[in-house]
C-alpha cells in the first residue's frame, strides 16, 4: 500500500522521488541515494511518516553503523512526531543485537547476562591458548589470529566448519599458522563456558538463535518488527545480511524492509562490507520497489559531472546518473608536482590563495590522502605557512605511537640519559622487562640523582630481567656506534632493524599493522630526504653538512611540540579517504593521485579490487561543494629510494574540457597495466609499447618468505622479472623485461603477489 496522503507538512519539504520513497511503506523498498541527494532526510522523515501512518514506534527496528547516526536519527524524527520516537529501535546491528540477547541468550546456552569481551579481553584468551598448546607465539600472533578468527565469524564460519575448510587451512599453513582452527576451536569453547561473547559473537549468536529457532523466536520477532529500516546497506557484510534475512522473510514472503545505501559508496571490503549484498537485493526480494536519488543538492555541476564519469568506467553497479541545479562553479584544478615535497607547497600555496580569493575559512577546506602515512608532507608545509590544522579520525603523524616509538630509540641512540626515552622502550617490545623492574631502576635513579641508563649495569635484576636488560643495552650502544660513522638515514634505518618493531608488525599480518608499517616507512624516507636534501627551505636554519640523525630530531622537535593544539581551532581537515566519507567541505583536495598510491597498488591484480578503488576516488570527488583540486608528484621517497610514479588512471577518465591544468590526459585507461600519455613516447620516437598479456585465472601468487634472489618471477602488472636484490625492509629489488619506464622497480614483497616460475 502507498500512502499518498501529503497533508502532512513534512512532505512538503521532499522533492517528488523523495517523497515516493519516503510514503511507499509496504513490502521491499530499496533507496538508492547518491552523494548529496538528502539520504538522511529521506531516512528520518520515513519513520516519522510510519509513525504517522498509525504504526506504533516500537514495531520499527532501524539499523545503523554507528551510535550517534542513532542518536541523530531519533532527534530529527522527535522534530516530527514528538517523544514516541524514542520508542523506535534504532541503534547499531551490536548494540540493538545485543539488547535481544539479553532477553534471548538462555535459548543458545549462554545466560542472559553474558559478560562483552572488548579486544583486549579476547586476545587475553587467545594469547593464553596460544601458550597452552606450546605454540611459537611470534609465529601465532595474538593479533593475526584474533583476526582471522573474527574474519570466519563475519562469515559465518565455524569452528567446525573451519576445521573441514581445506582452503581456510592451506592459507593458514602458508601462513605459517597450521593450527588456527584449533585455537578458534578453544577459544569459542573457553568464551562459552566463561558466559562471554565477543562483538563478532553478538552477531554470530544472534543469527544463531534465528536460524536455529528455538521456541518458535524467529516468528516473535518478525511479529514485533513489523518494519525493518537499514542505513547505509552497502557497508553490510555478509553475515548482518543474513540476519536481516531472518527477521524479513518468512512463510516464502516478504515483510516490510527498507534499506538506504549507495553502491557507489560501497569502499569497505577490508572490514568484510561486500557490495554484493546491494547488487543483489532486487533479486532475493523480486517484489522490492526501488528509487533513486539522483538529484544532487551538495556540489557544483562540474564535480557532479567529473564524478559521474569516473564511476561510470565500473562494470559493477546500480546504473543512475547523479545531476544538479548547482550550475557554473569552478573546474577541476589539477596540479602536477615533481617531487611530493613540491606537491606539500603546492597545496599550502592553493589553500592560501582559495582562503584570499574565495573567502573561505580553514575550516571550508579538507585535504584527503589514500594512505594516512601521508600526511606527513602536508602537515610540515601546512606548519610553516602557519595554517592551523586538524587530523580527522586520527592522530598527527609525529604523535602516532608507532612514530614515537621509533623516535625513542633515535633519541636514545644520541642521548643516553633521556629517561622518557628509556622508559618508553625498555620493554617495547616485550622483551622480559617488567613494571617491577622499571620501578626499580626509576627509584634507584631518583635516590641517587642520576639517569635510569646510569643505573641498568648496577641493579640487582632476577636471570631473565638481567639478559632483557643486557640485550636492551647493547642494542642502544651499537646504535649509538652507528651515529657516530654513519648519516641519519643509515643510522636510523638500523636502529628500526635493531628494535624489532617492524618485525613485530609483520608477524600481526593485518592491515593495521600494515598501515603501522607504512607509517615506519613514511619516517624512514623523510630522514632519507632530510640526509640528501642540498636544499635548504626557507627559514630553515641548519647547516647543509651537518644532516645527522641529531639534527634531523632537532628539526621535528618544533613540528611535534606544534602538534599540541587548542580544541575548535578553525583548521584545515586532513584525513583519509575513508574516513571522508559522510562528511563535505567547500574545498577539497585530493593528493598522492598517482599509479601504485591511489589506485593502491595492492588492488591492479584483481578487477574488483580496482572497482572499489574507483568508488572510493568517487567518494573524495563527492565531498566537495564548489572547489576540487587533485595533485600528483612525477616521484616520491619509498623504501628509502626515490620512485617514479604515473599519473592515476582515474584522472584520464575526467574530460579535458572540465579540467584547469597544464597538462593533458587523453588515454582512457582500462583494467591491467595503465596505458601511458602517448606524447612521451612520440617524442623519444619510440611506438607505443605493447600491453602484459598476463592470465589473471592462471595467476598463482606464491608466499613471500618463498621469494629469493635470483629467482625468475612473474607479477600481473608487470610481467616476467627476475629478483636481484631484497633489503632489510623486506623490499625487493626487481629486473622487469617488459617494463615500459624504468626496468628495475623496487616492491614491498609482503604485497607484492609475485609467482616464481619453473627454471
Amino acid at each position: 500500500m502507498e500512502n499518498t496522503d501529503l497533508s502532512f507538512s513534512y512532505l512538503d519539504d521532499l522533492n517528488d522521488i523523495q517523497r515516493q520513497a519516503v510514503t511507499t511503506i509496504d513490502g521491499p523498498v530499496m533507496v538508492i541515494a547518491g552523494p548529496g541527494s538528502g539520504k538522511t532526510r529521506v531516512l528520518t522523515f520515513r519513520i516519522a511518516h510510519l509513525i504517522k501512518s498509525g504504526v506504533a514506534p516500537w514495531q520499527i527496528l532501524a539499523l545503523t553503523f554507528t551510535n550517534k547516526a542513532a542518536k541523530e536519527m531519533k532527534a530529527r524524527i522527535e522534530g516530527v512526531v514528538g517523544q514516541s520516537a524514542y520508542k523506535v529501535w534504532a541503534g547499531t546491528f551490536h548494540s540493538i543485537f545485543s539488547r535481544i540477547l539479553r532477553v534471548e541468550a538462555h535459548r543458545i546456552g549462554y545466560p542472559n547476562d553474558f559478560t562483552i569481551y572488548d579486544t583486549d579481553d579476547s586476545k587475553s584468551v587467545i594469547r593464553e591458548i596460544i601458550k597452552s598448546l606450546s605454540l611459537n607465539p611470534k609465529e601465532y600472533n595474538v593479533g593475526a589470529v584474533r583476526s582471522r578468527i573474527s574474519s570466519a565469524k563475519s562469515n559465518l564460519i565455524t569452528p567446525k566448519n573451519y576445521g573441514t575448510n581445506e582452503e581456510l587451512l592451506l592459507a593458514d599453513q602458508m601462513n605459517r599458522r597450521p593450527m588456527t582452527h584449533k585455537i578458534y576451536e578453544k577459544y569459542a569453547a573457553k568464551c562459552l563456558r566463561a558466559g562471554a561473547m565477543d562483538f563478532d559473537d553478538l552477531l554470530l549468536q544472534t543469527f544463531k538463535l534465528l536460524y536455529t529457532n528455538p521456541d518458535n523466536i524467529r516468528a516473535k520477532y518478525q511479529g514485533q518488527f513489523k518494519y525493518l529500516m537499514v542505513d547505509e546497506f552497502q557497508d553490510t557484510n555478509f553475515l548482518q545480511y543474513e540476519i536481516l534475512k531472518l527477521f524479513s522473510i518468512y512463510e516464502g514472503s516478504s515483510h516490510n524492509i527498507c534499506i538506504v545505501g549507495d553502491d557507489a559508496q560501497s569502499i569497505y571490503s577490508f572490514r568484510g562490507a561486500t557490495i554484493e549484498n546491494i547488487l543483489q537485493f532486487e533479486q532475493d526480494f523480486e517484489e522490492v520497489k526501488t528509487f533513486k536519488l539522483e538529484q544532487n543538492y551538495r556540489s557544483t555541476n562540474y564535480i557532479v559531472q567529473a564524478a559521474n564519469e569516473i564511476i561510470n568506467q565500473n562494470t559493477r553497479q546500480i546504473q543512475k546518473k547523479i545531476w544538479t541545479d548547482n550550475n557554473g562553479g569552478h573546474k577541476i584544478k589539477l596540479m602536477k608536482a615533481m617531487t611530493e615535497n613540491e606537491e606539500g607547497k603546492l597545496i599550502a600555496d592553493t589553500i592560501i590563495e582559495q582562503k584570499n580569493r574565495f573567502s573561505l575559512a580553514n575550516k571550508d577546506i579538507a585535504i584527503l590522502y589514500r594512505t594516512n602515512a601521508q600526511s606527513r608532507i602536508f602537515e610540515e608545509y601546512l606548519r610553516r605557512n602557519n595554517i592551523a590544522y586538524k587530523i580527522y579520525g586520527g592522530i598527527s603523524f609525529y604523535q602516532r605511537k608507532e612514530i614515537k616509538d621509533i623516535i625513542a630509540y633515535l633519541r636514545l641512540s644520541i642521548n643516553h640519559k633521556d629517561d622518557e626515552a628509556l622508559k618508553r622502550v625498555i620493554n617495547y617490545p616485550k622483551r622480559g622487562i617488567g613494571q617491577t623492574s622499571v620501578g626499580k631502576i626509576i627509584q634507584i635513579a631518583n635516590d641517587n640523582e642520576v639517569s635510569m641508563w646510569e643505573c641498568l649495569n648496577s641493579i640487582d635484576f632476577n636471570g631473565r630481567a638481567r639478559k632483557s636488560v643486557g640485550e636492551f643495552v647493547n642494542i642502544v650502544r651499537a646504535s649509538q656506534e652507528k651515529a657516530k660513522t654513519s648519516d641519519a638515514y643509515k643510522t636510523a634505518l638500523f636502529i628500526v632493524k635493531k628494535s624489532g618493531i617492524v618485525d613485530l608488525f609483520k608477524s600481526e599480518n593485518t592491515l593495521e599493522a600494515q598501515g603501522r608499517i607504512d607509517n615506519i616507512n613514511a619516517l624512514l624516507d623523510g630522514i632519507q630526504e632530510f640526509t640528501e636534501d642540498d636544499i635548504l627551505e626557507e627559514g630553515e636554519n641548519i647547516d647543509n653538512q651537518e644532516r645527522t640523525l641529531s639534527n634531523f630530531l632537532q628539526t621535528i622537535s618544533l613540528m611535534t611540540d606544534q602538534d599540541k593544539k587548542e580544541e575548535n581551532v578553525d583548521s584545515v581537515t586532513m584525513m583519509s579517504v575513508h574516513a571522508a566519507k559522510g562528511l563535505e567541505y567547500k574545498s577539497v583536495f585530493v593528493v598522492g593521485m598517482e599509479e601504485n598510491l591511489f589506485p593502491s597498488y595492492m588492488s591492479l591484480s584483481s578487477p574488483d579490487q580496482l572497482e572499489e578503488e574507483r568508488r572510493l576516488f568517487y567518494v573524495a570527488i563527492t565531498r566537495a561543494e564548489a572547489h576540487i583540486c587533485l595533485s600528483f608528484a612525477n616521484s616520491r621517497y619509498q623504501y628509502g629510494n626515490v620512485r617514479f610514479n604515473d599519473p592515476s588512471r582515474f584522472l584520464e577518465e575526467i574530460s579535458d574540457d572540465i579540467i584547469e591544468a597544464n597538462i593533458t590526459m587523453k588515454a582512457k585507461p582500462e583494467f591491467g597495466p595503465p596505458k601511458k600519455l602517448m606524447g612521451n613516447f612520440k617524442k623519444l620516437g619510440e611506438s607505443k609499447p605493447k600491453a602484459l598479456s598476463v592470465d589473471a585465472n592462471d595467476f598463482k601468487p606464491n608466499a613471500a618468505s618463498e621469494i629469493k634472489v635470483g629467482q625468475q618471477i612473474l607479477h600481473l602488472k608487470f610481467g616476467q622479472g627476475e629478483v636481484l636484490s631484497i633489503d632489510e625492509r623486506n623490499v625487493a629489488t626487481i629486473r622487469f623485461s617488459s617494463a615500459i619506464d624504468s626496468p628495475e622497480k623496487r616492491i614491498m614483497l609482503q604485497y607484492a603477489r609475485l609467482q616464481i616460475l619453473e627454471s
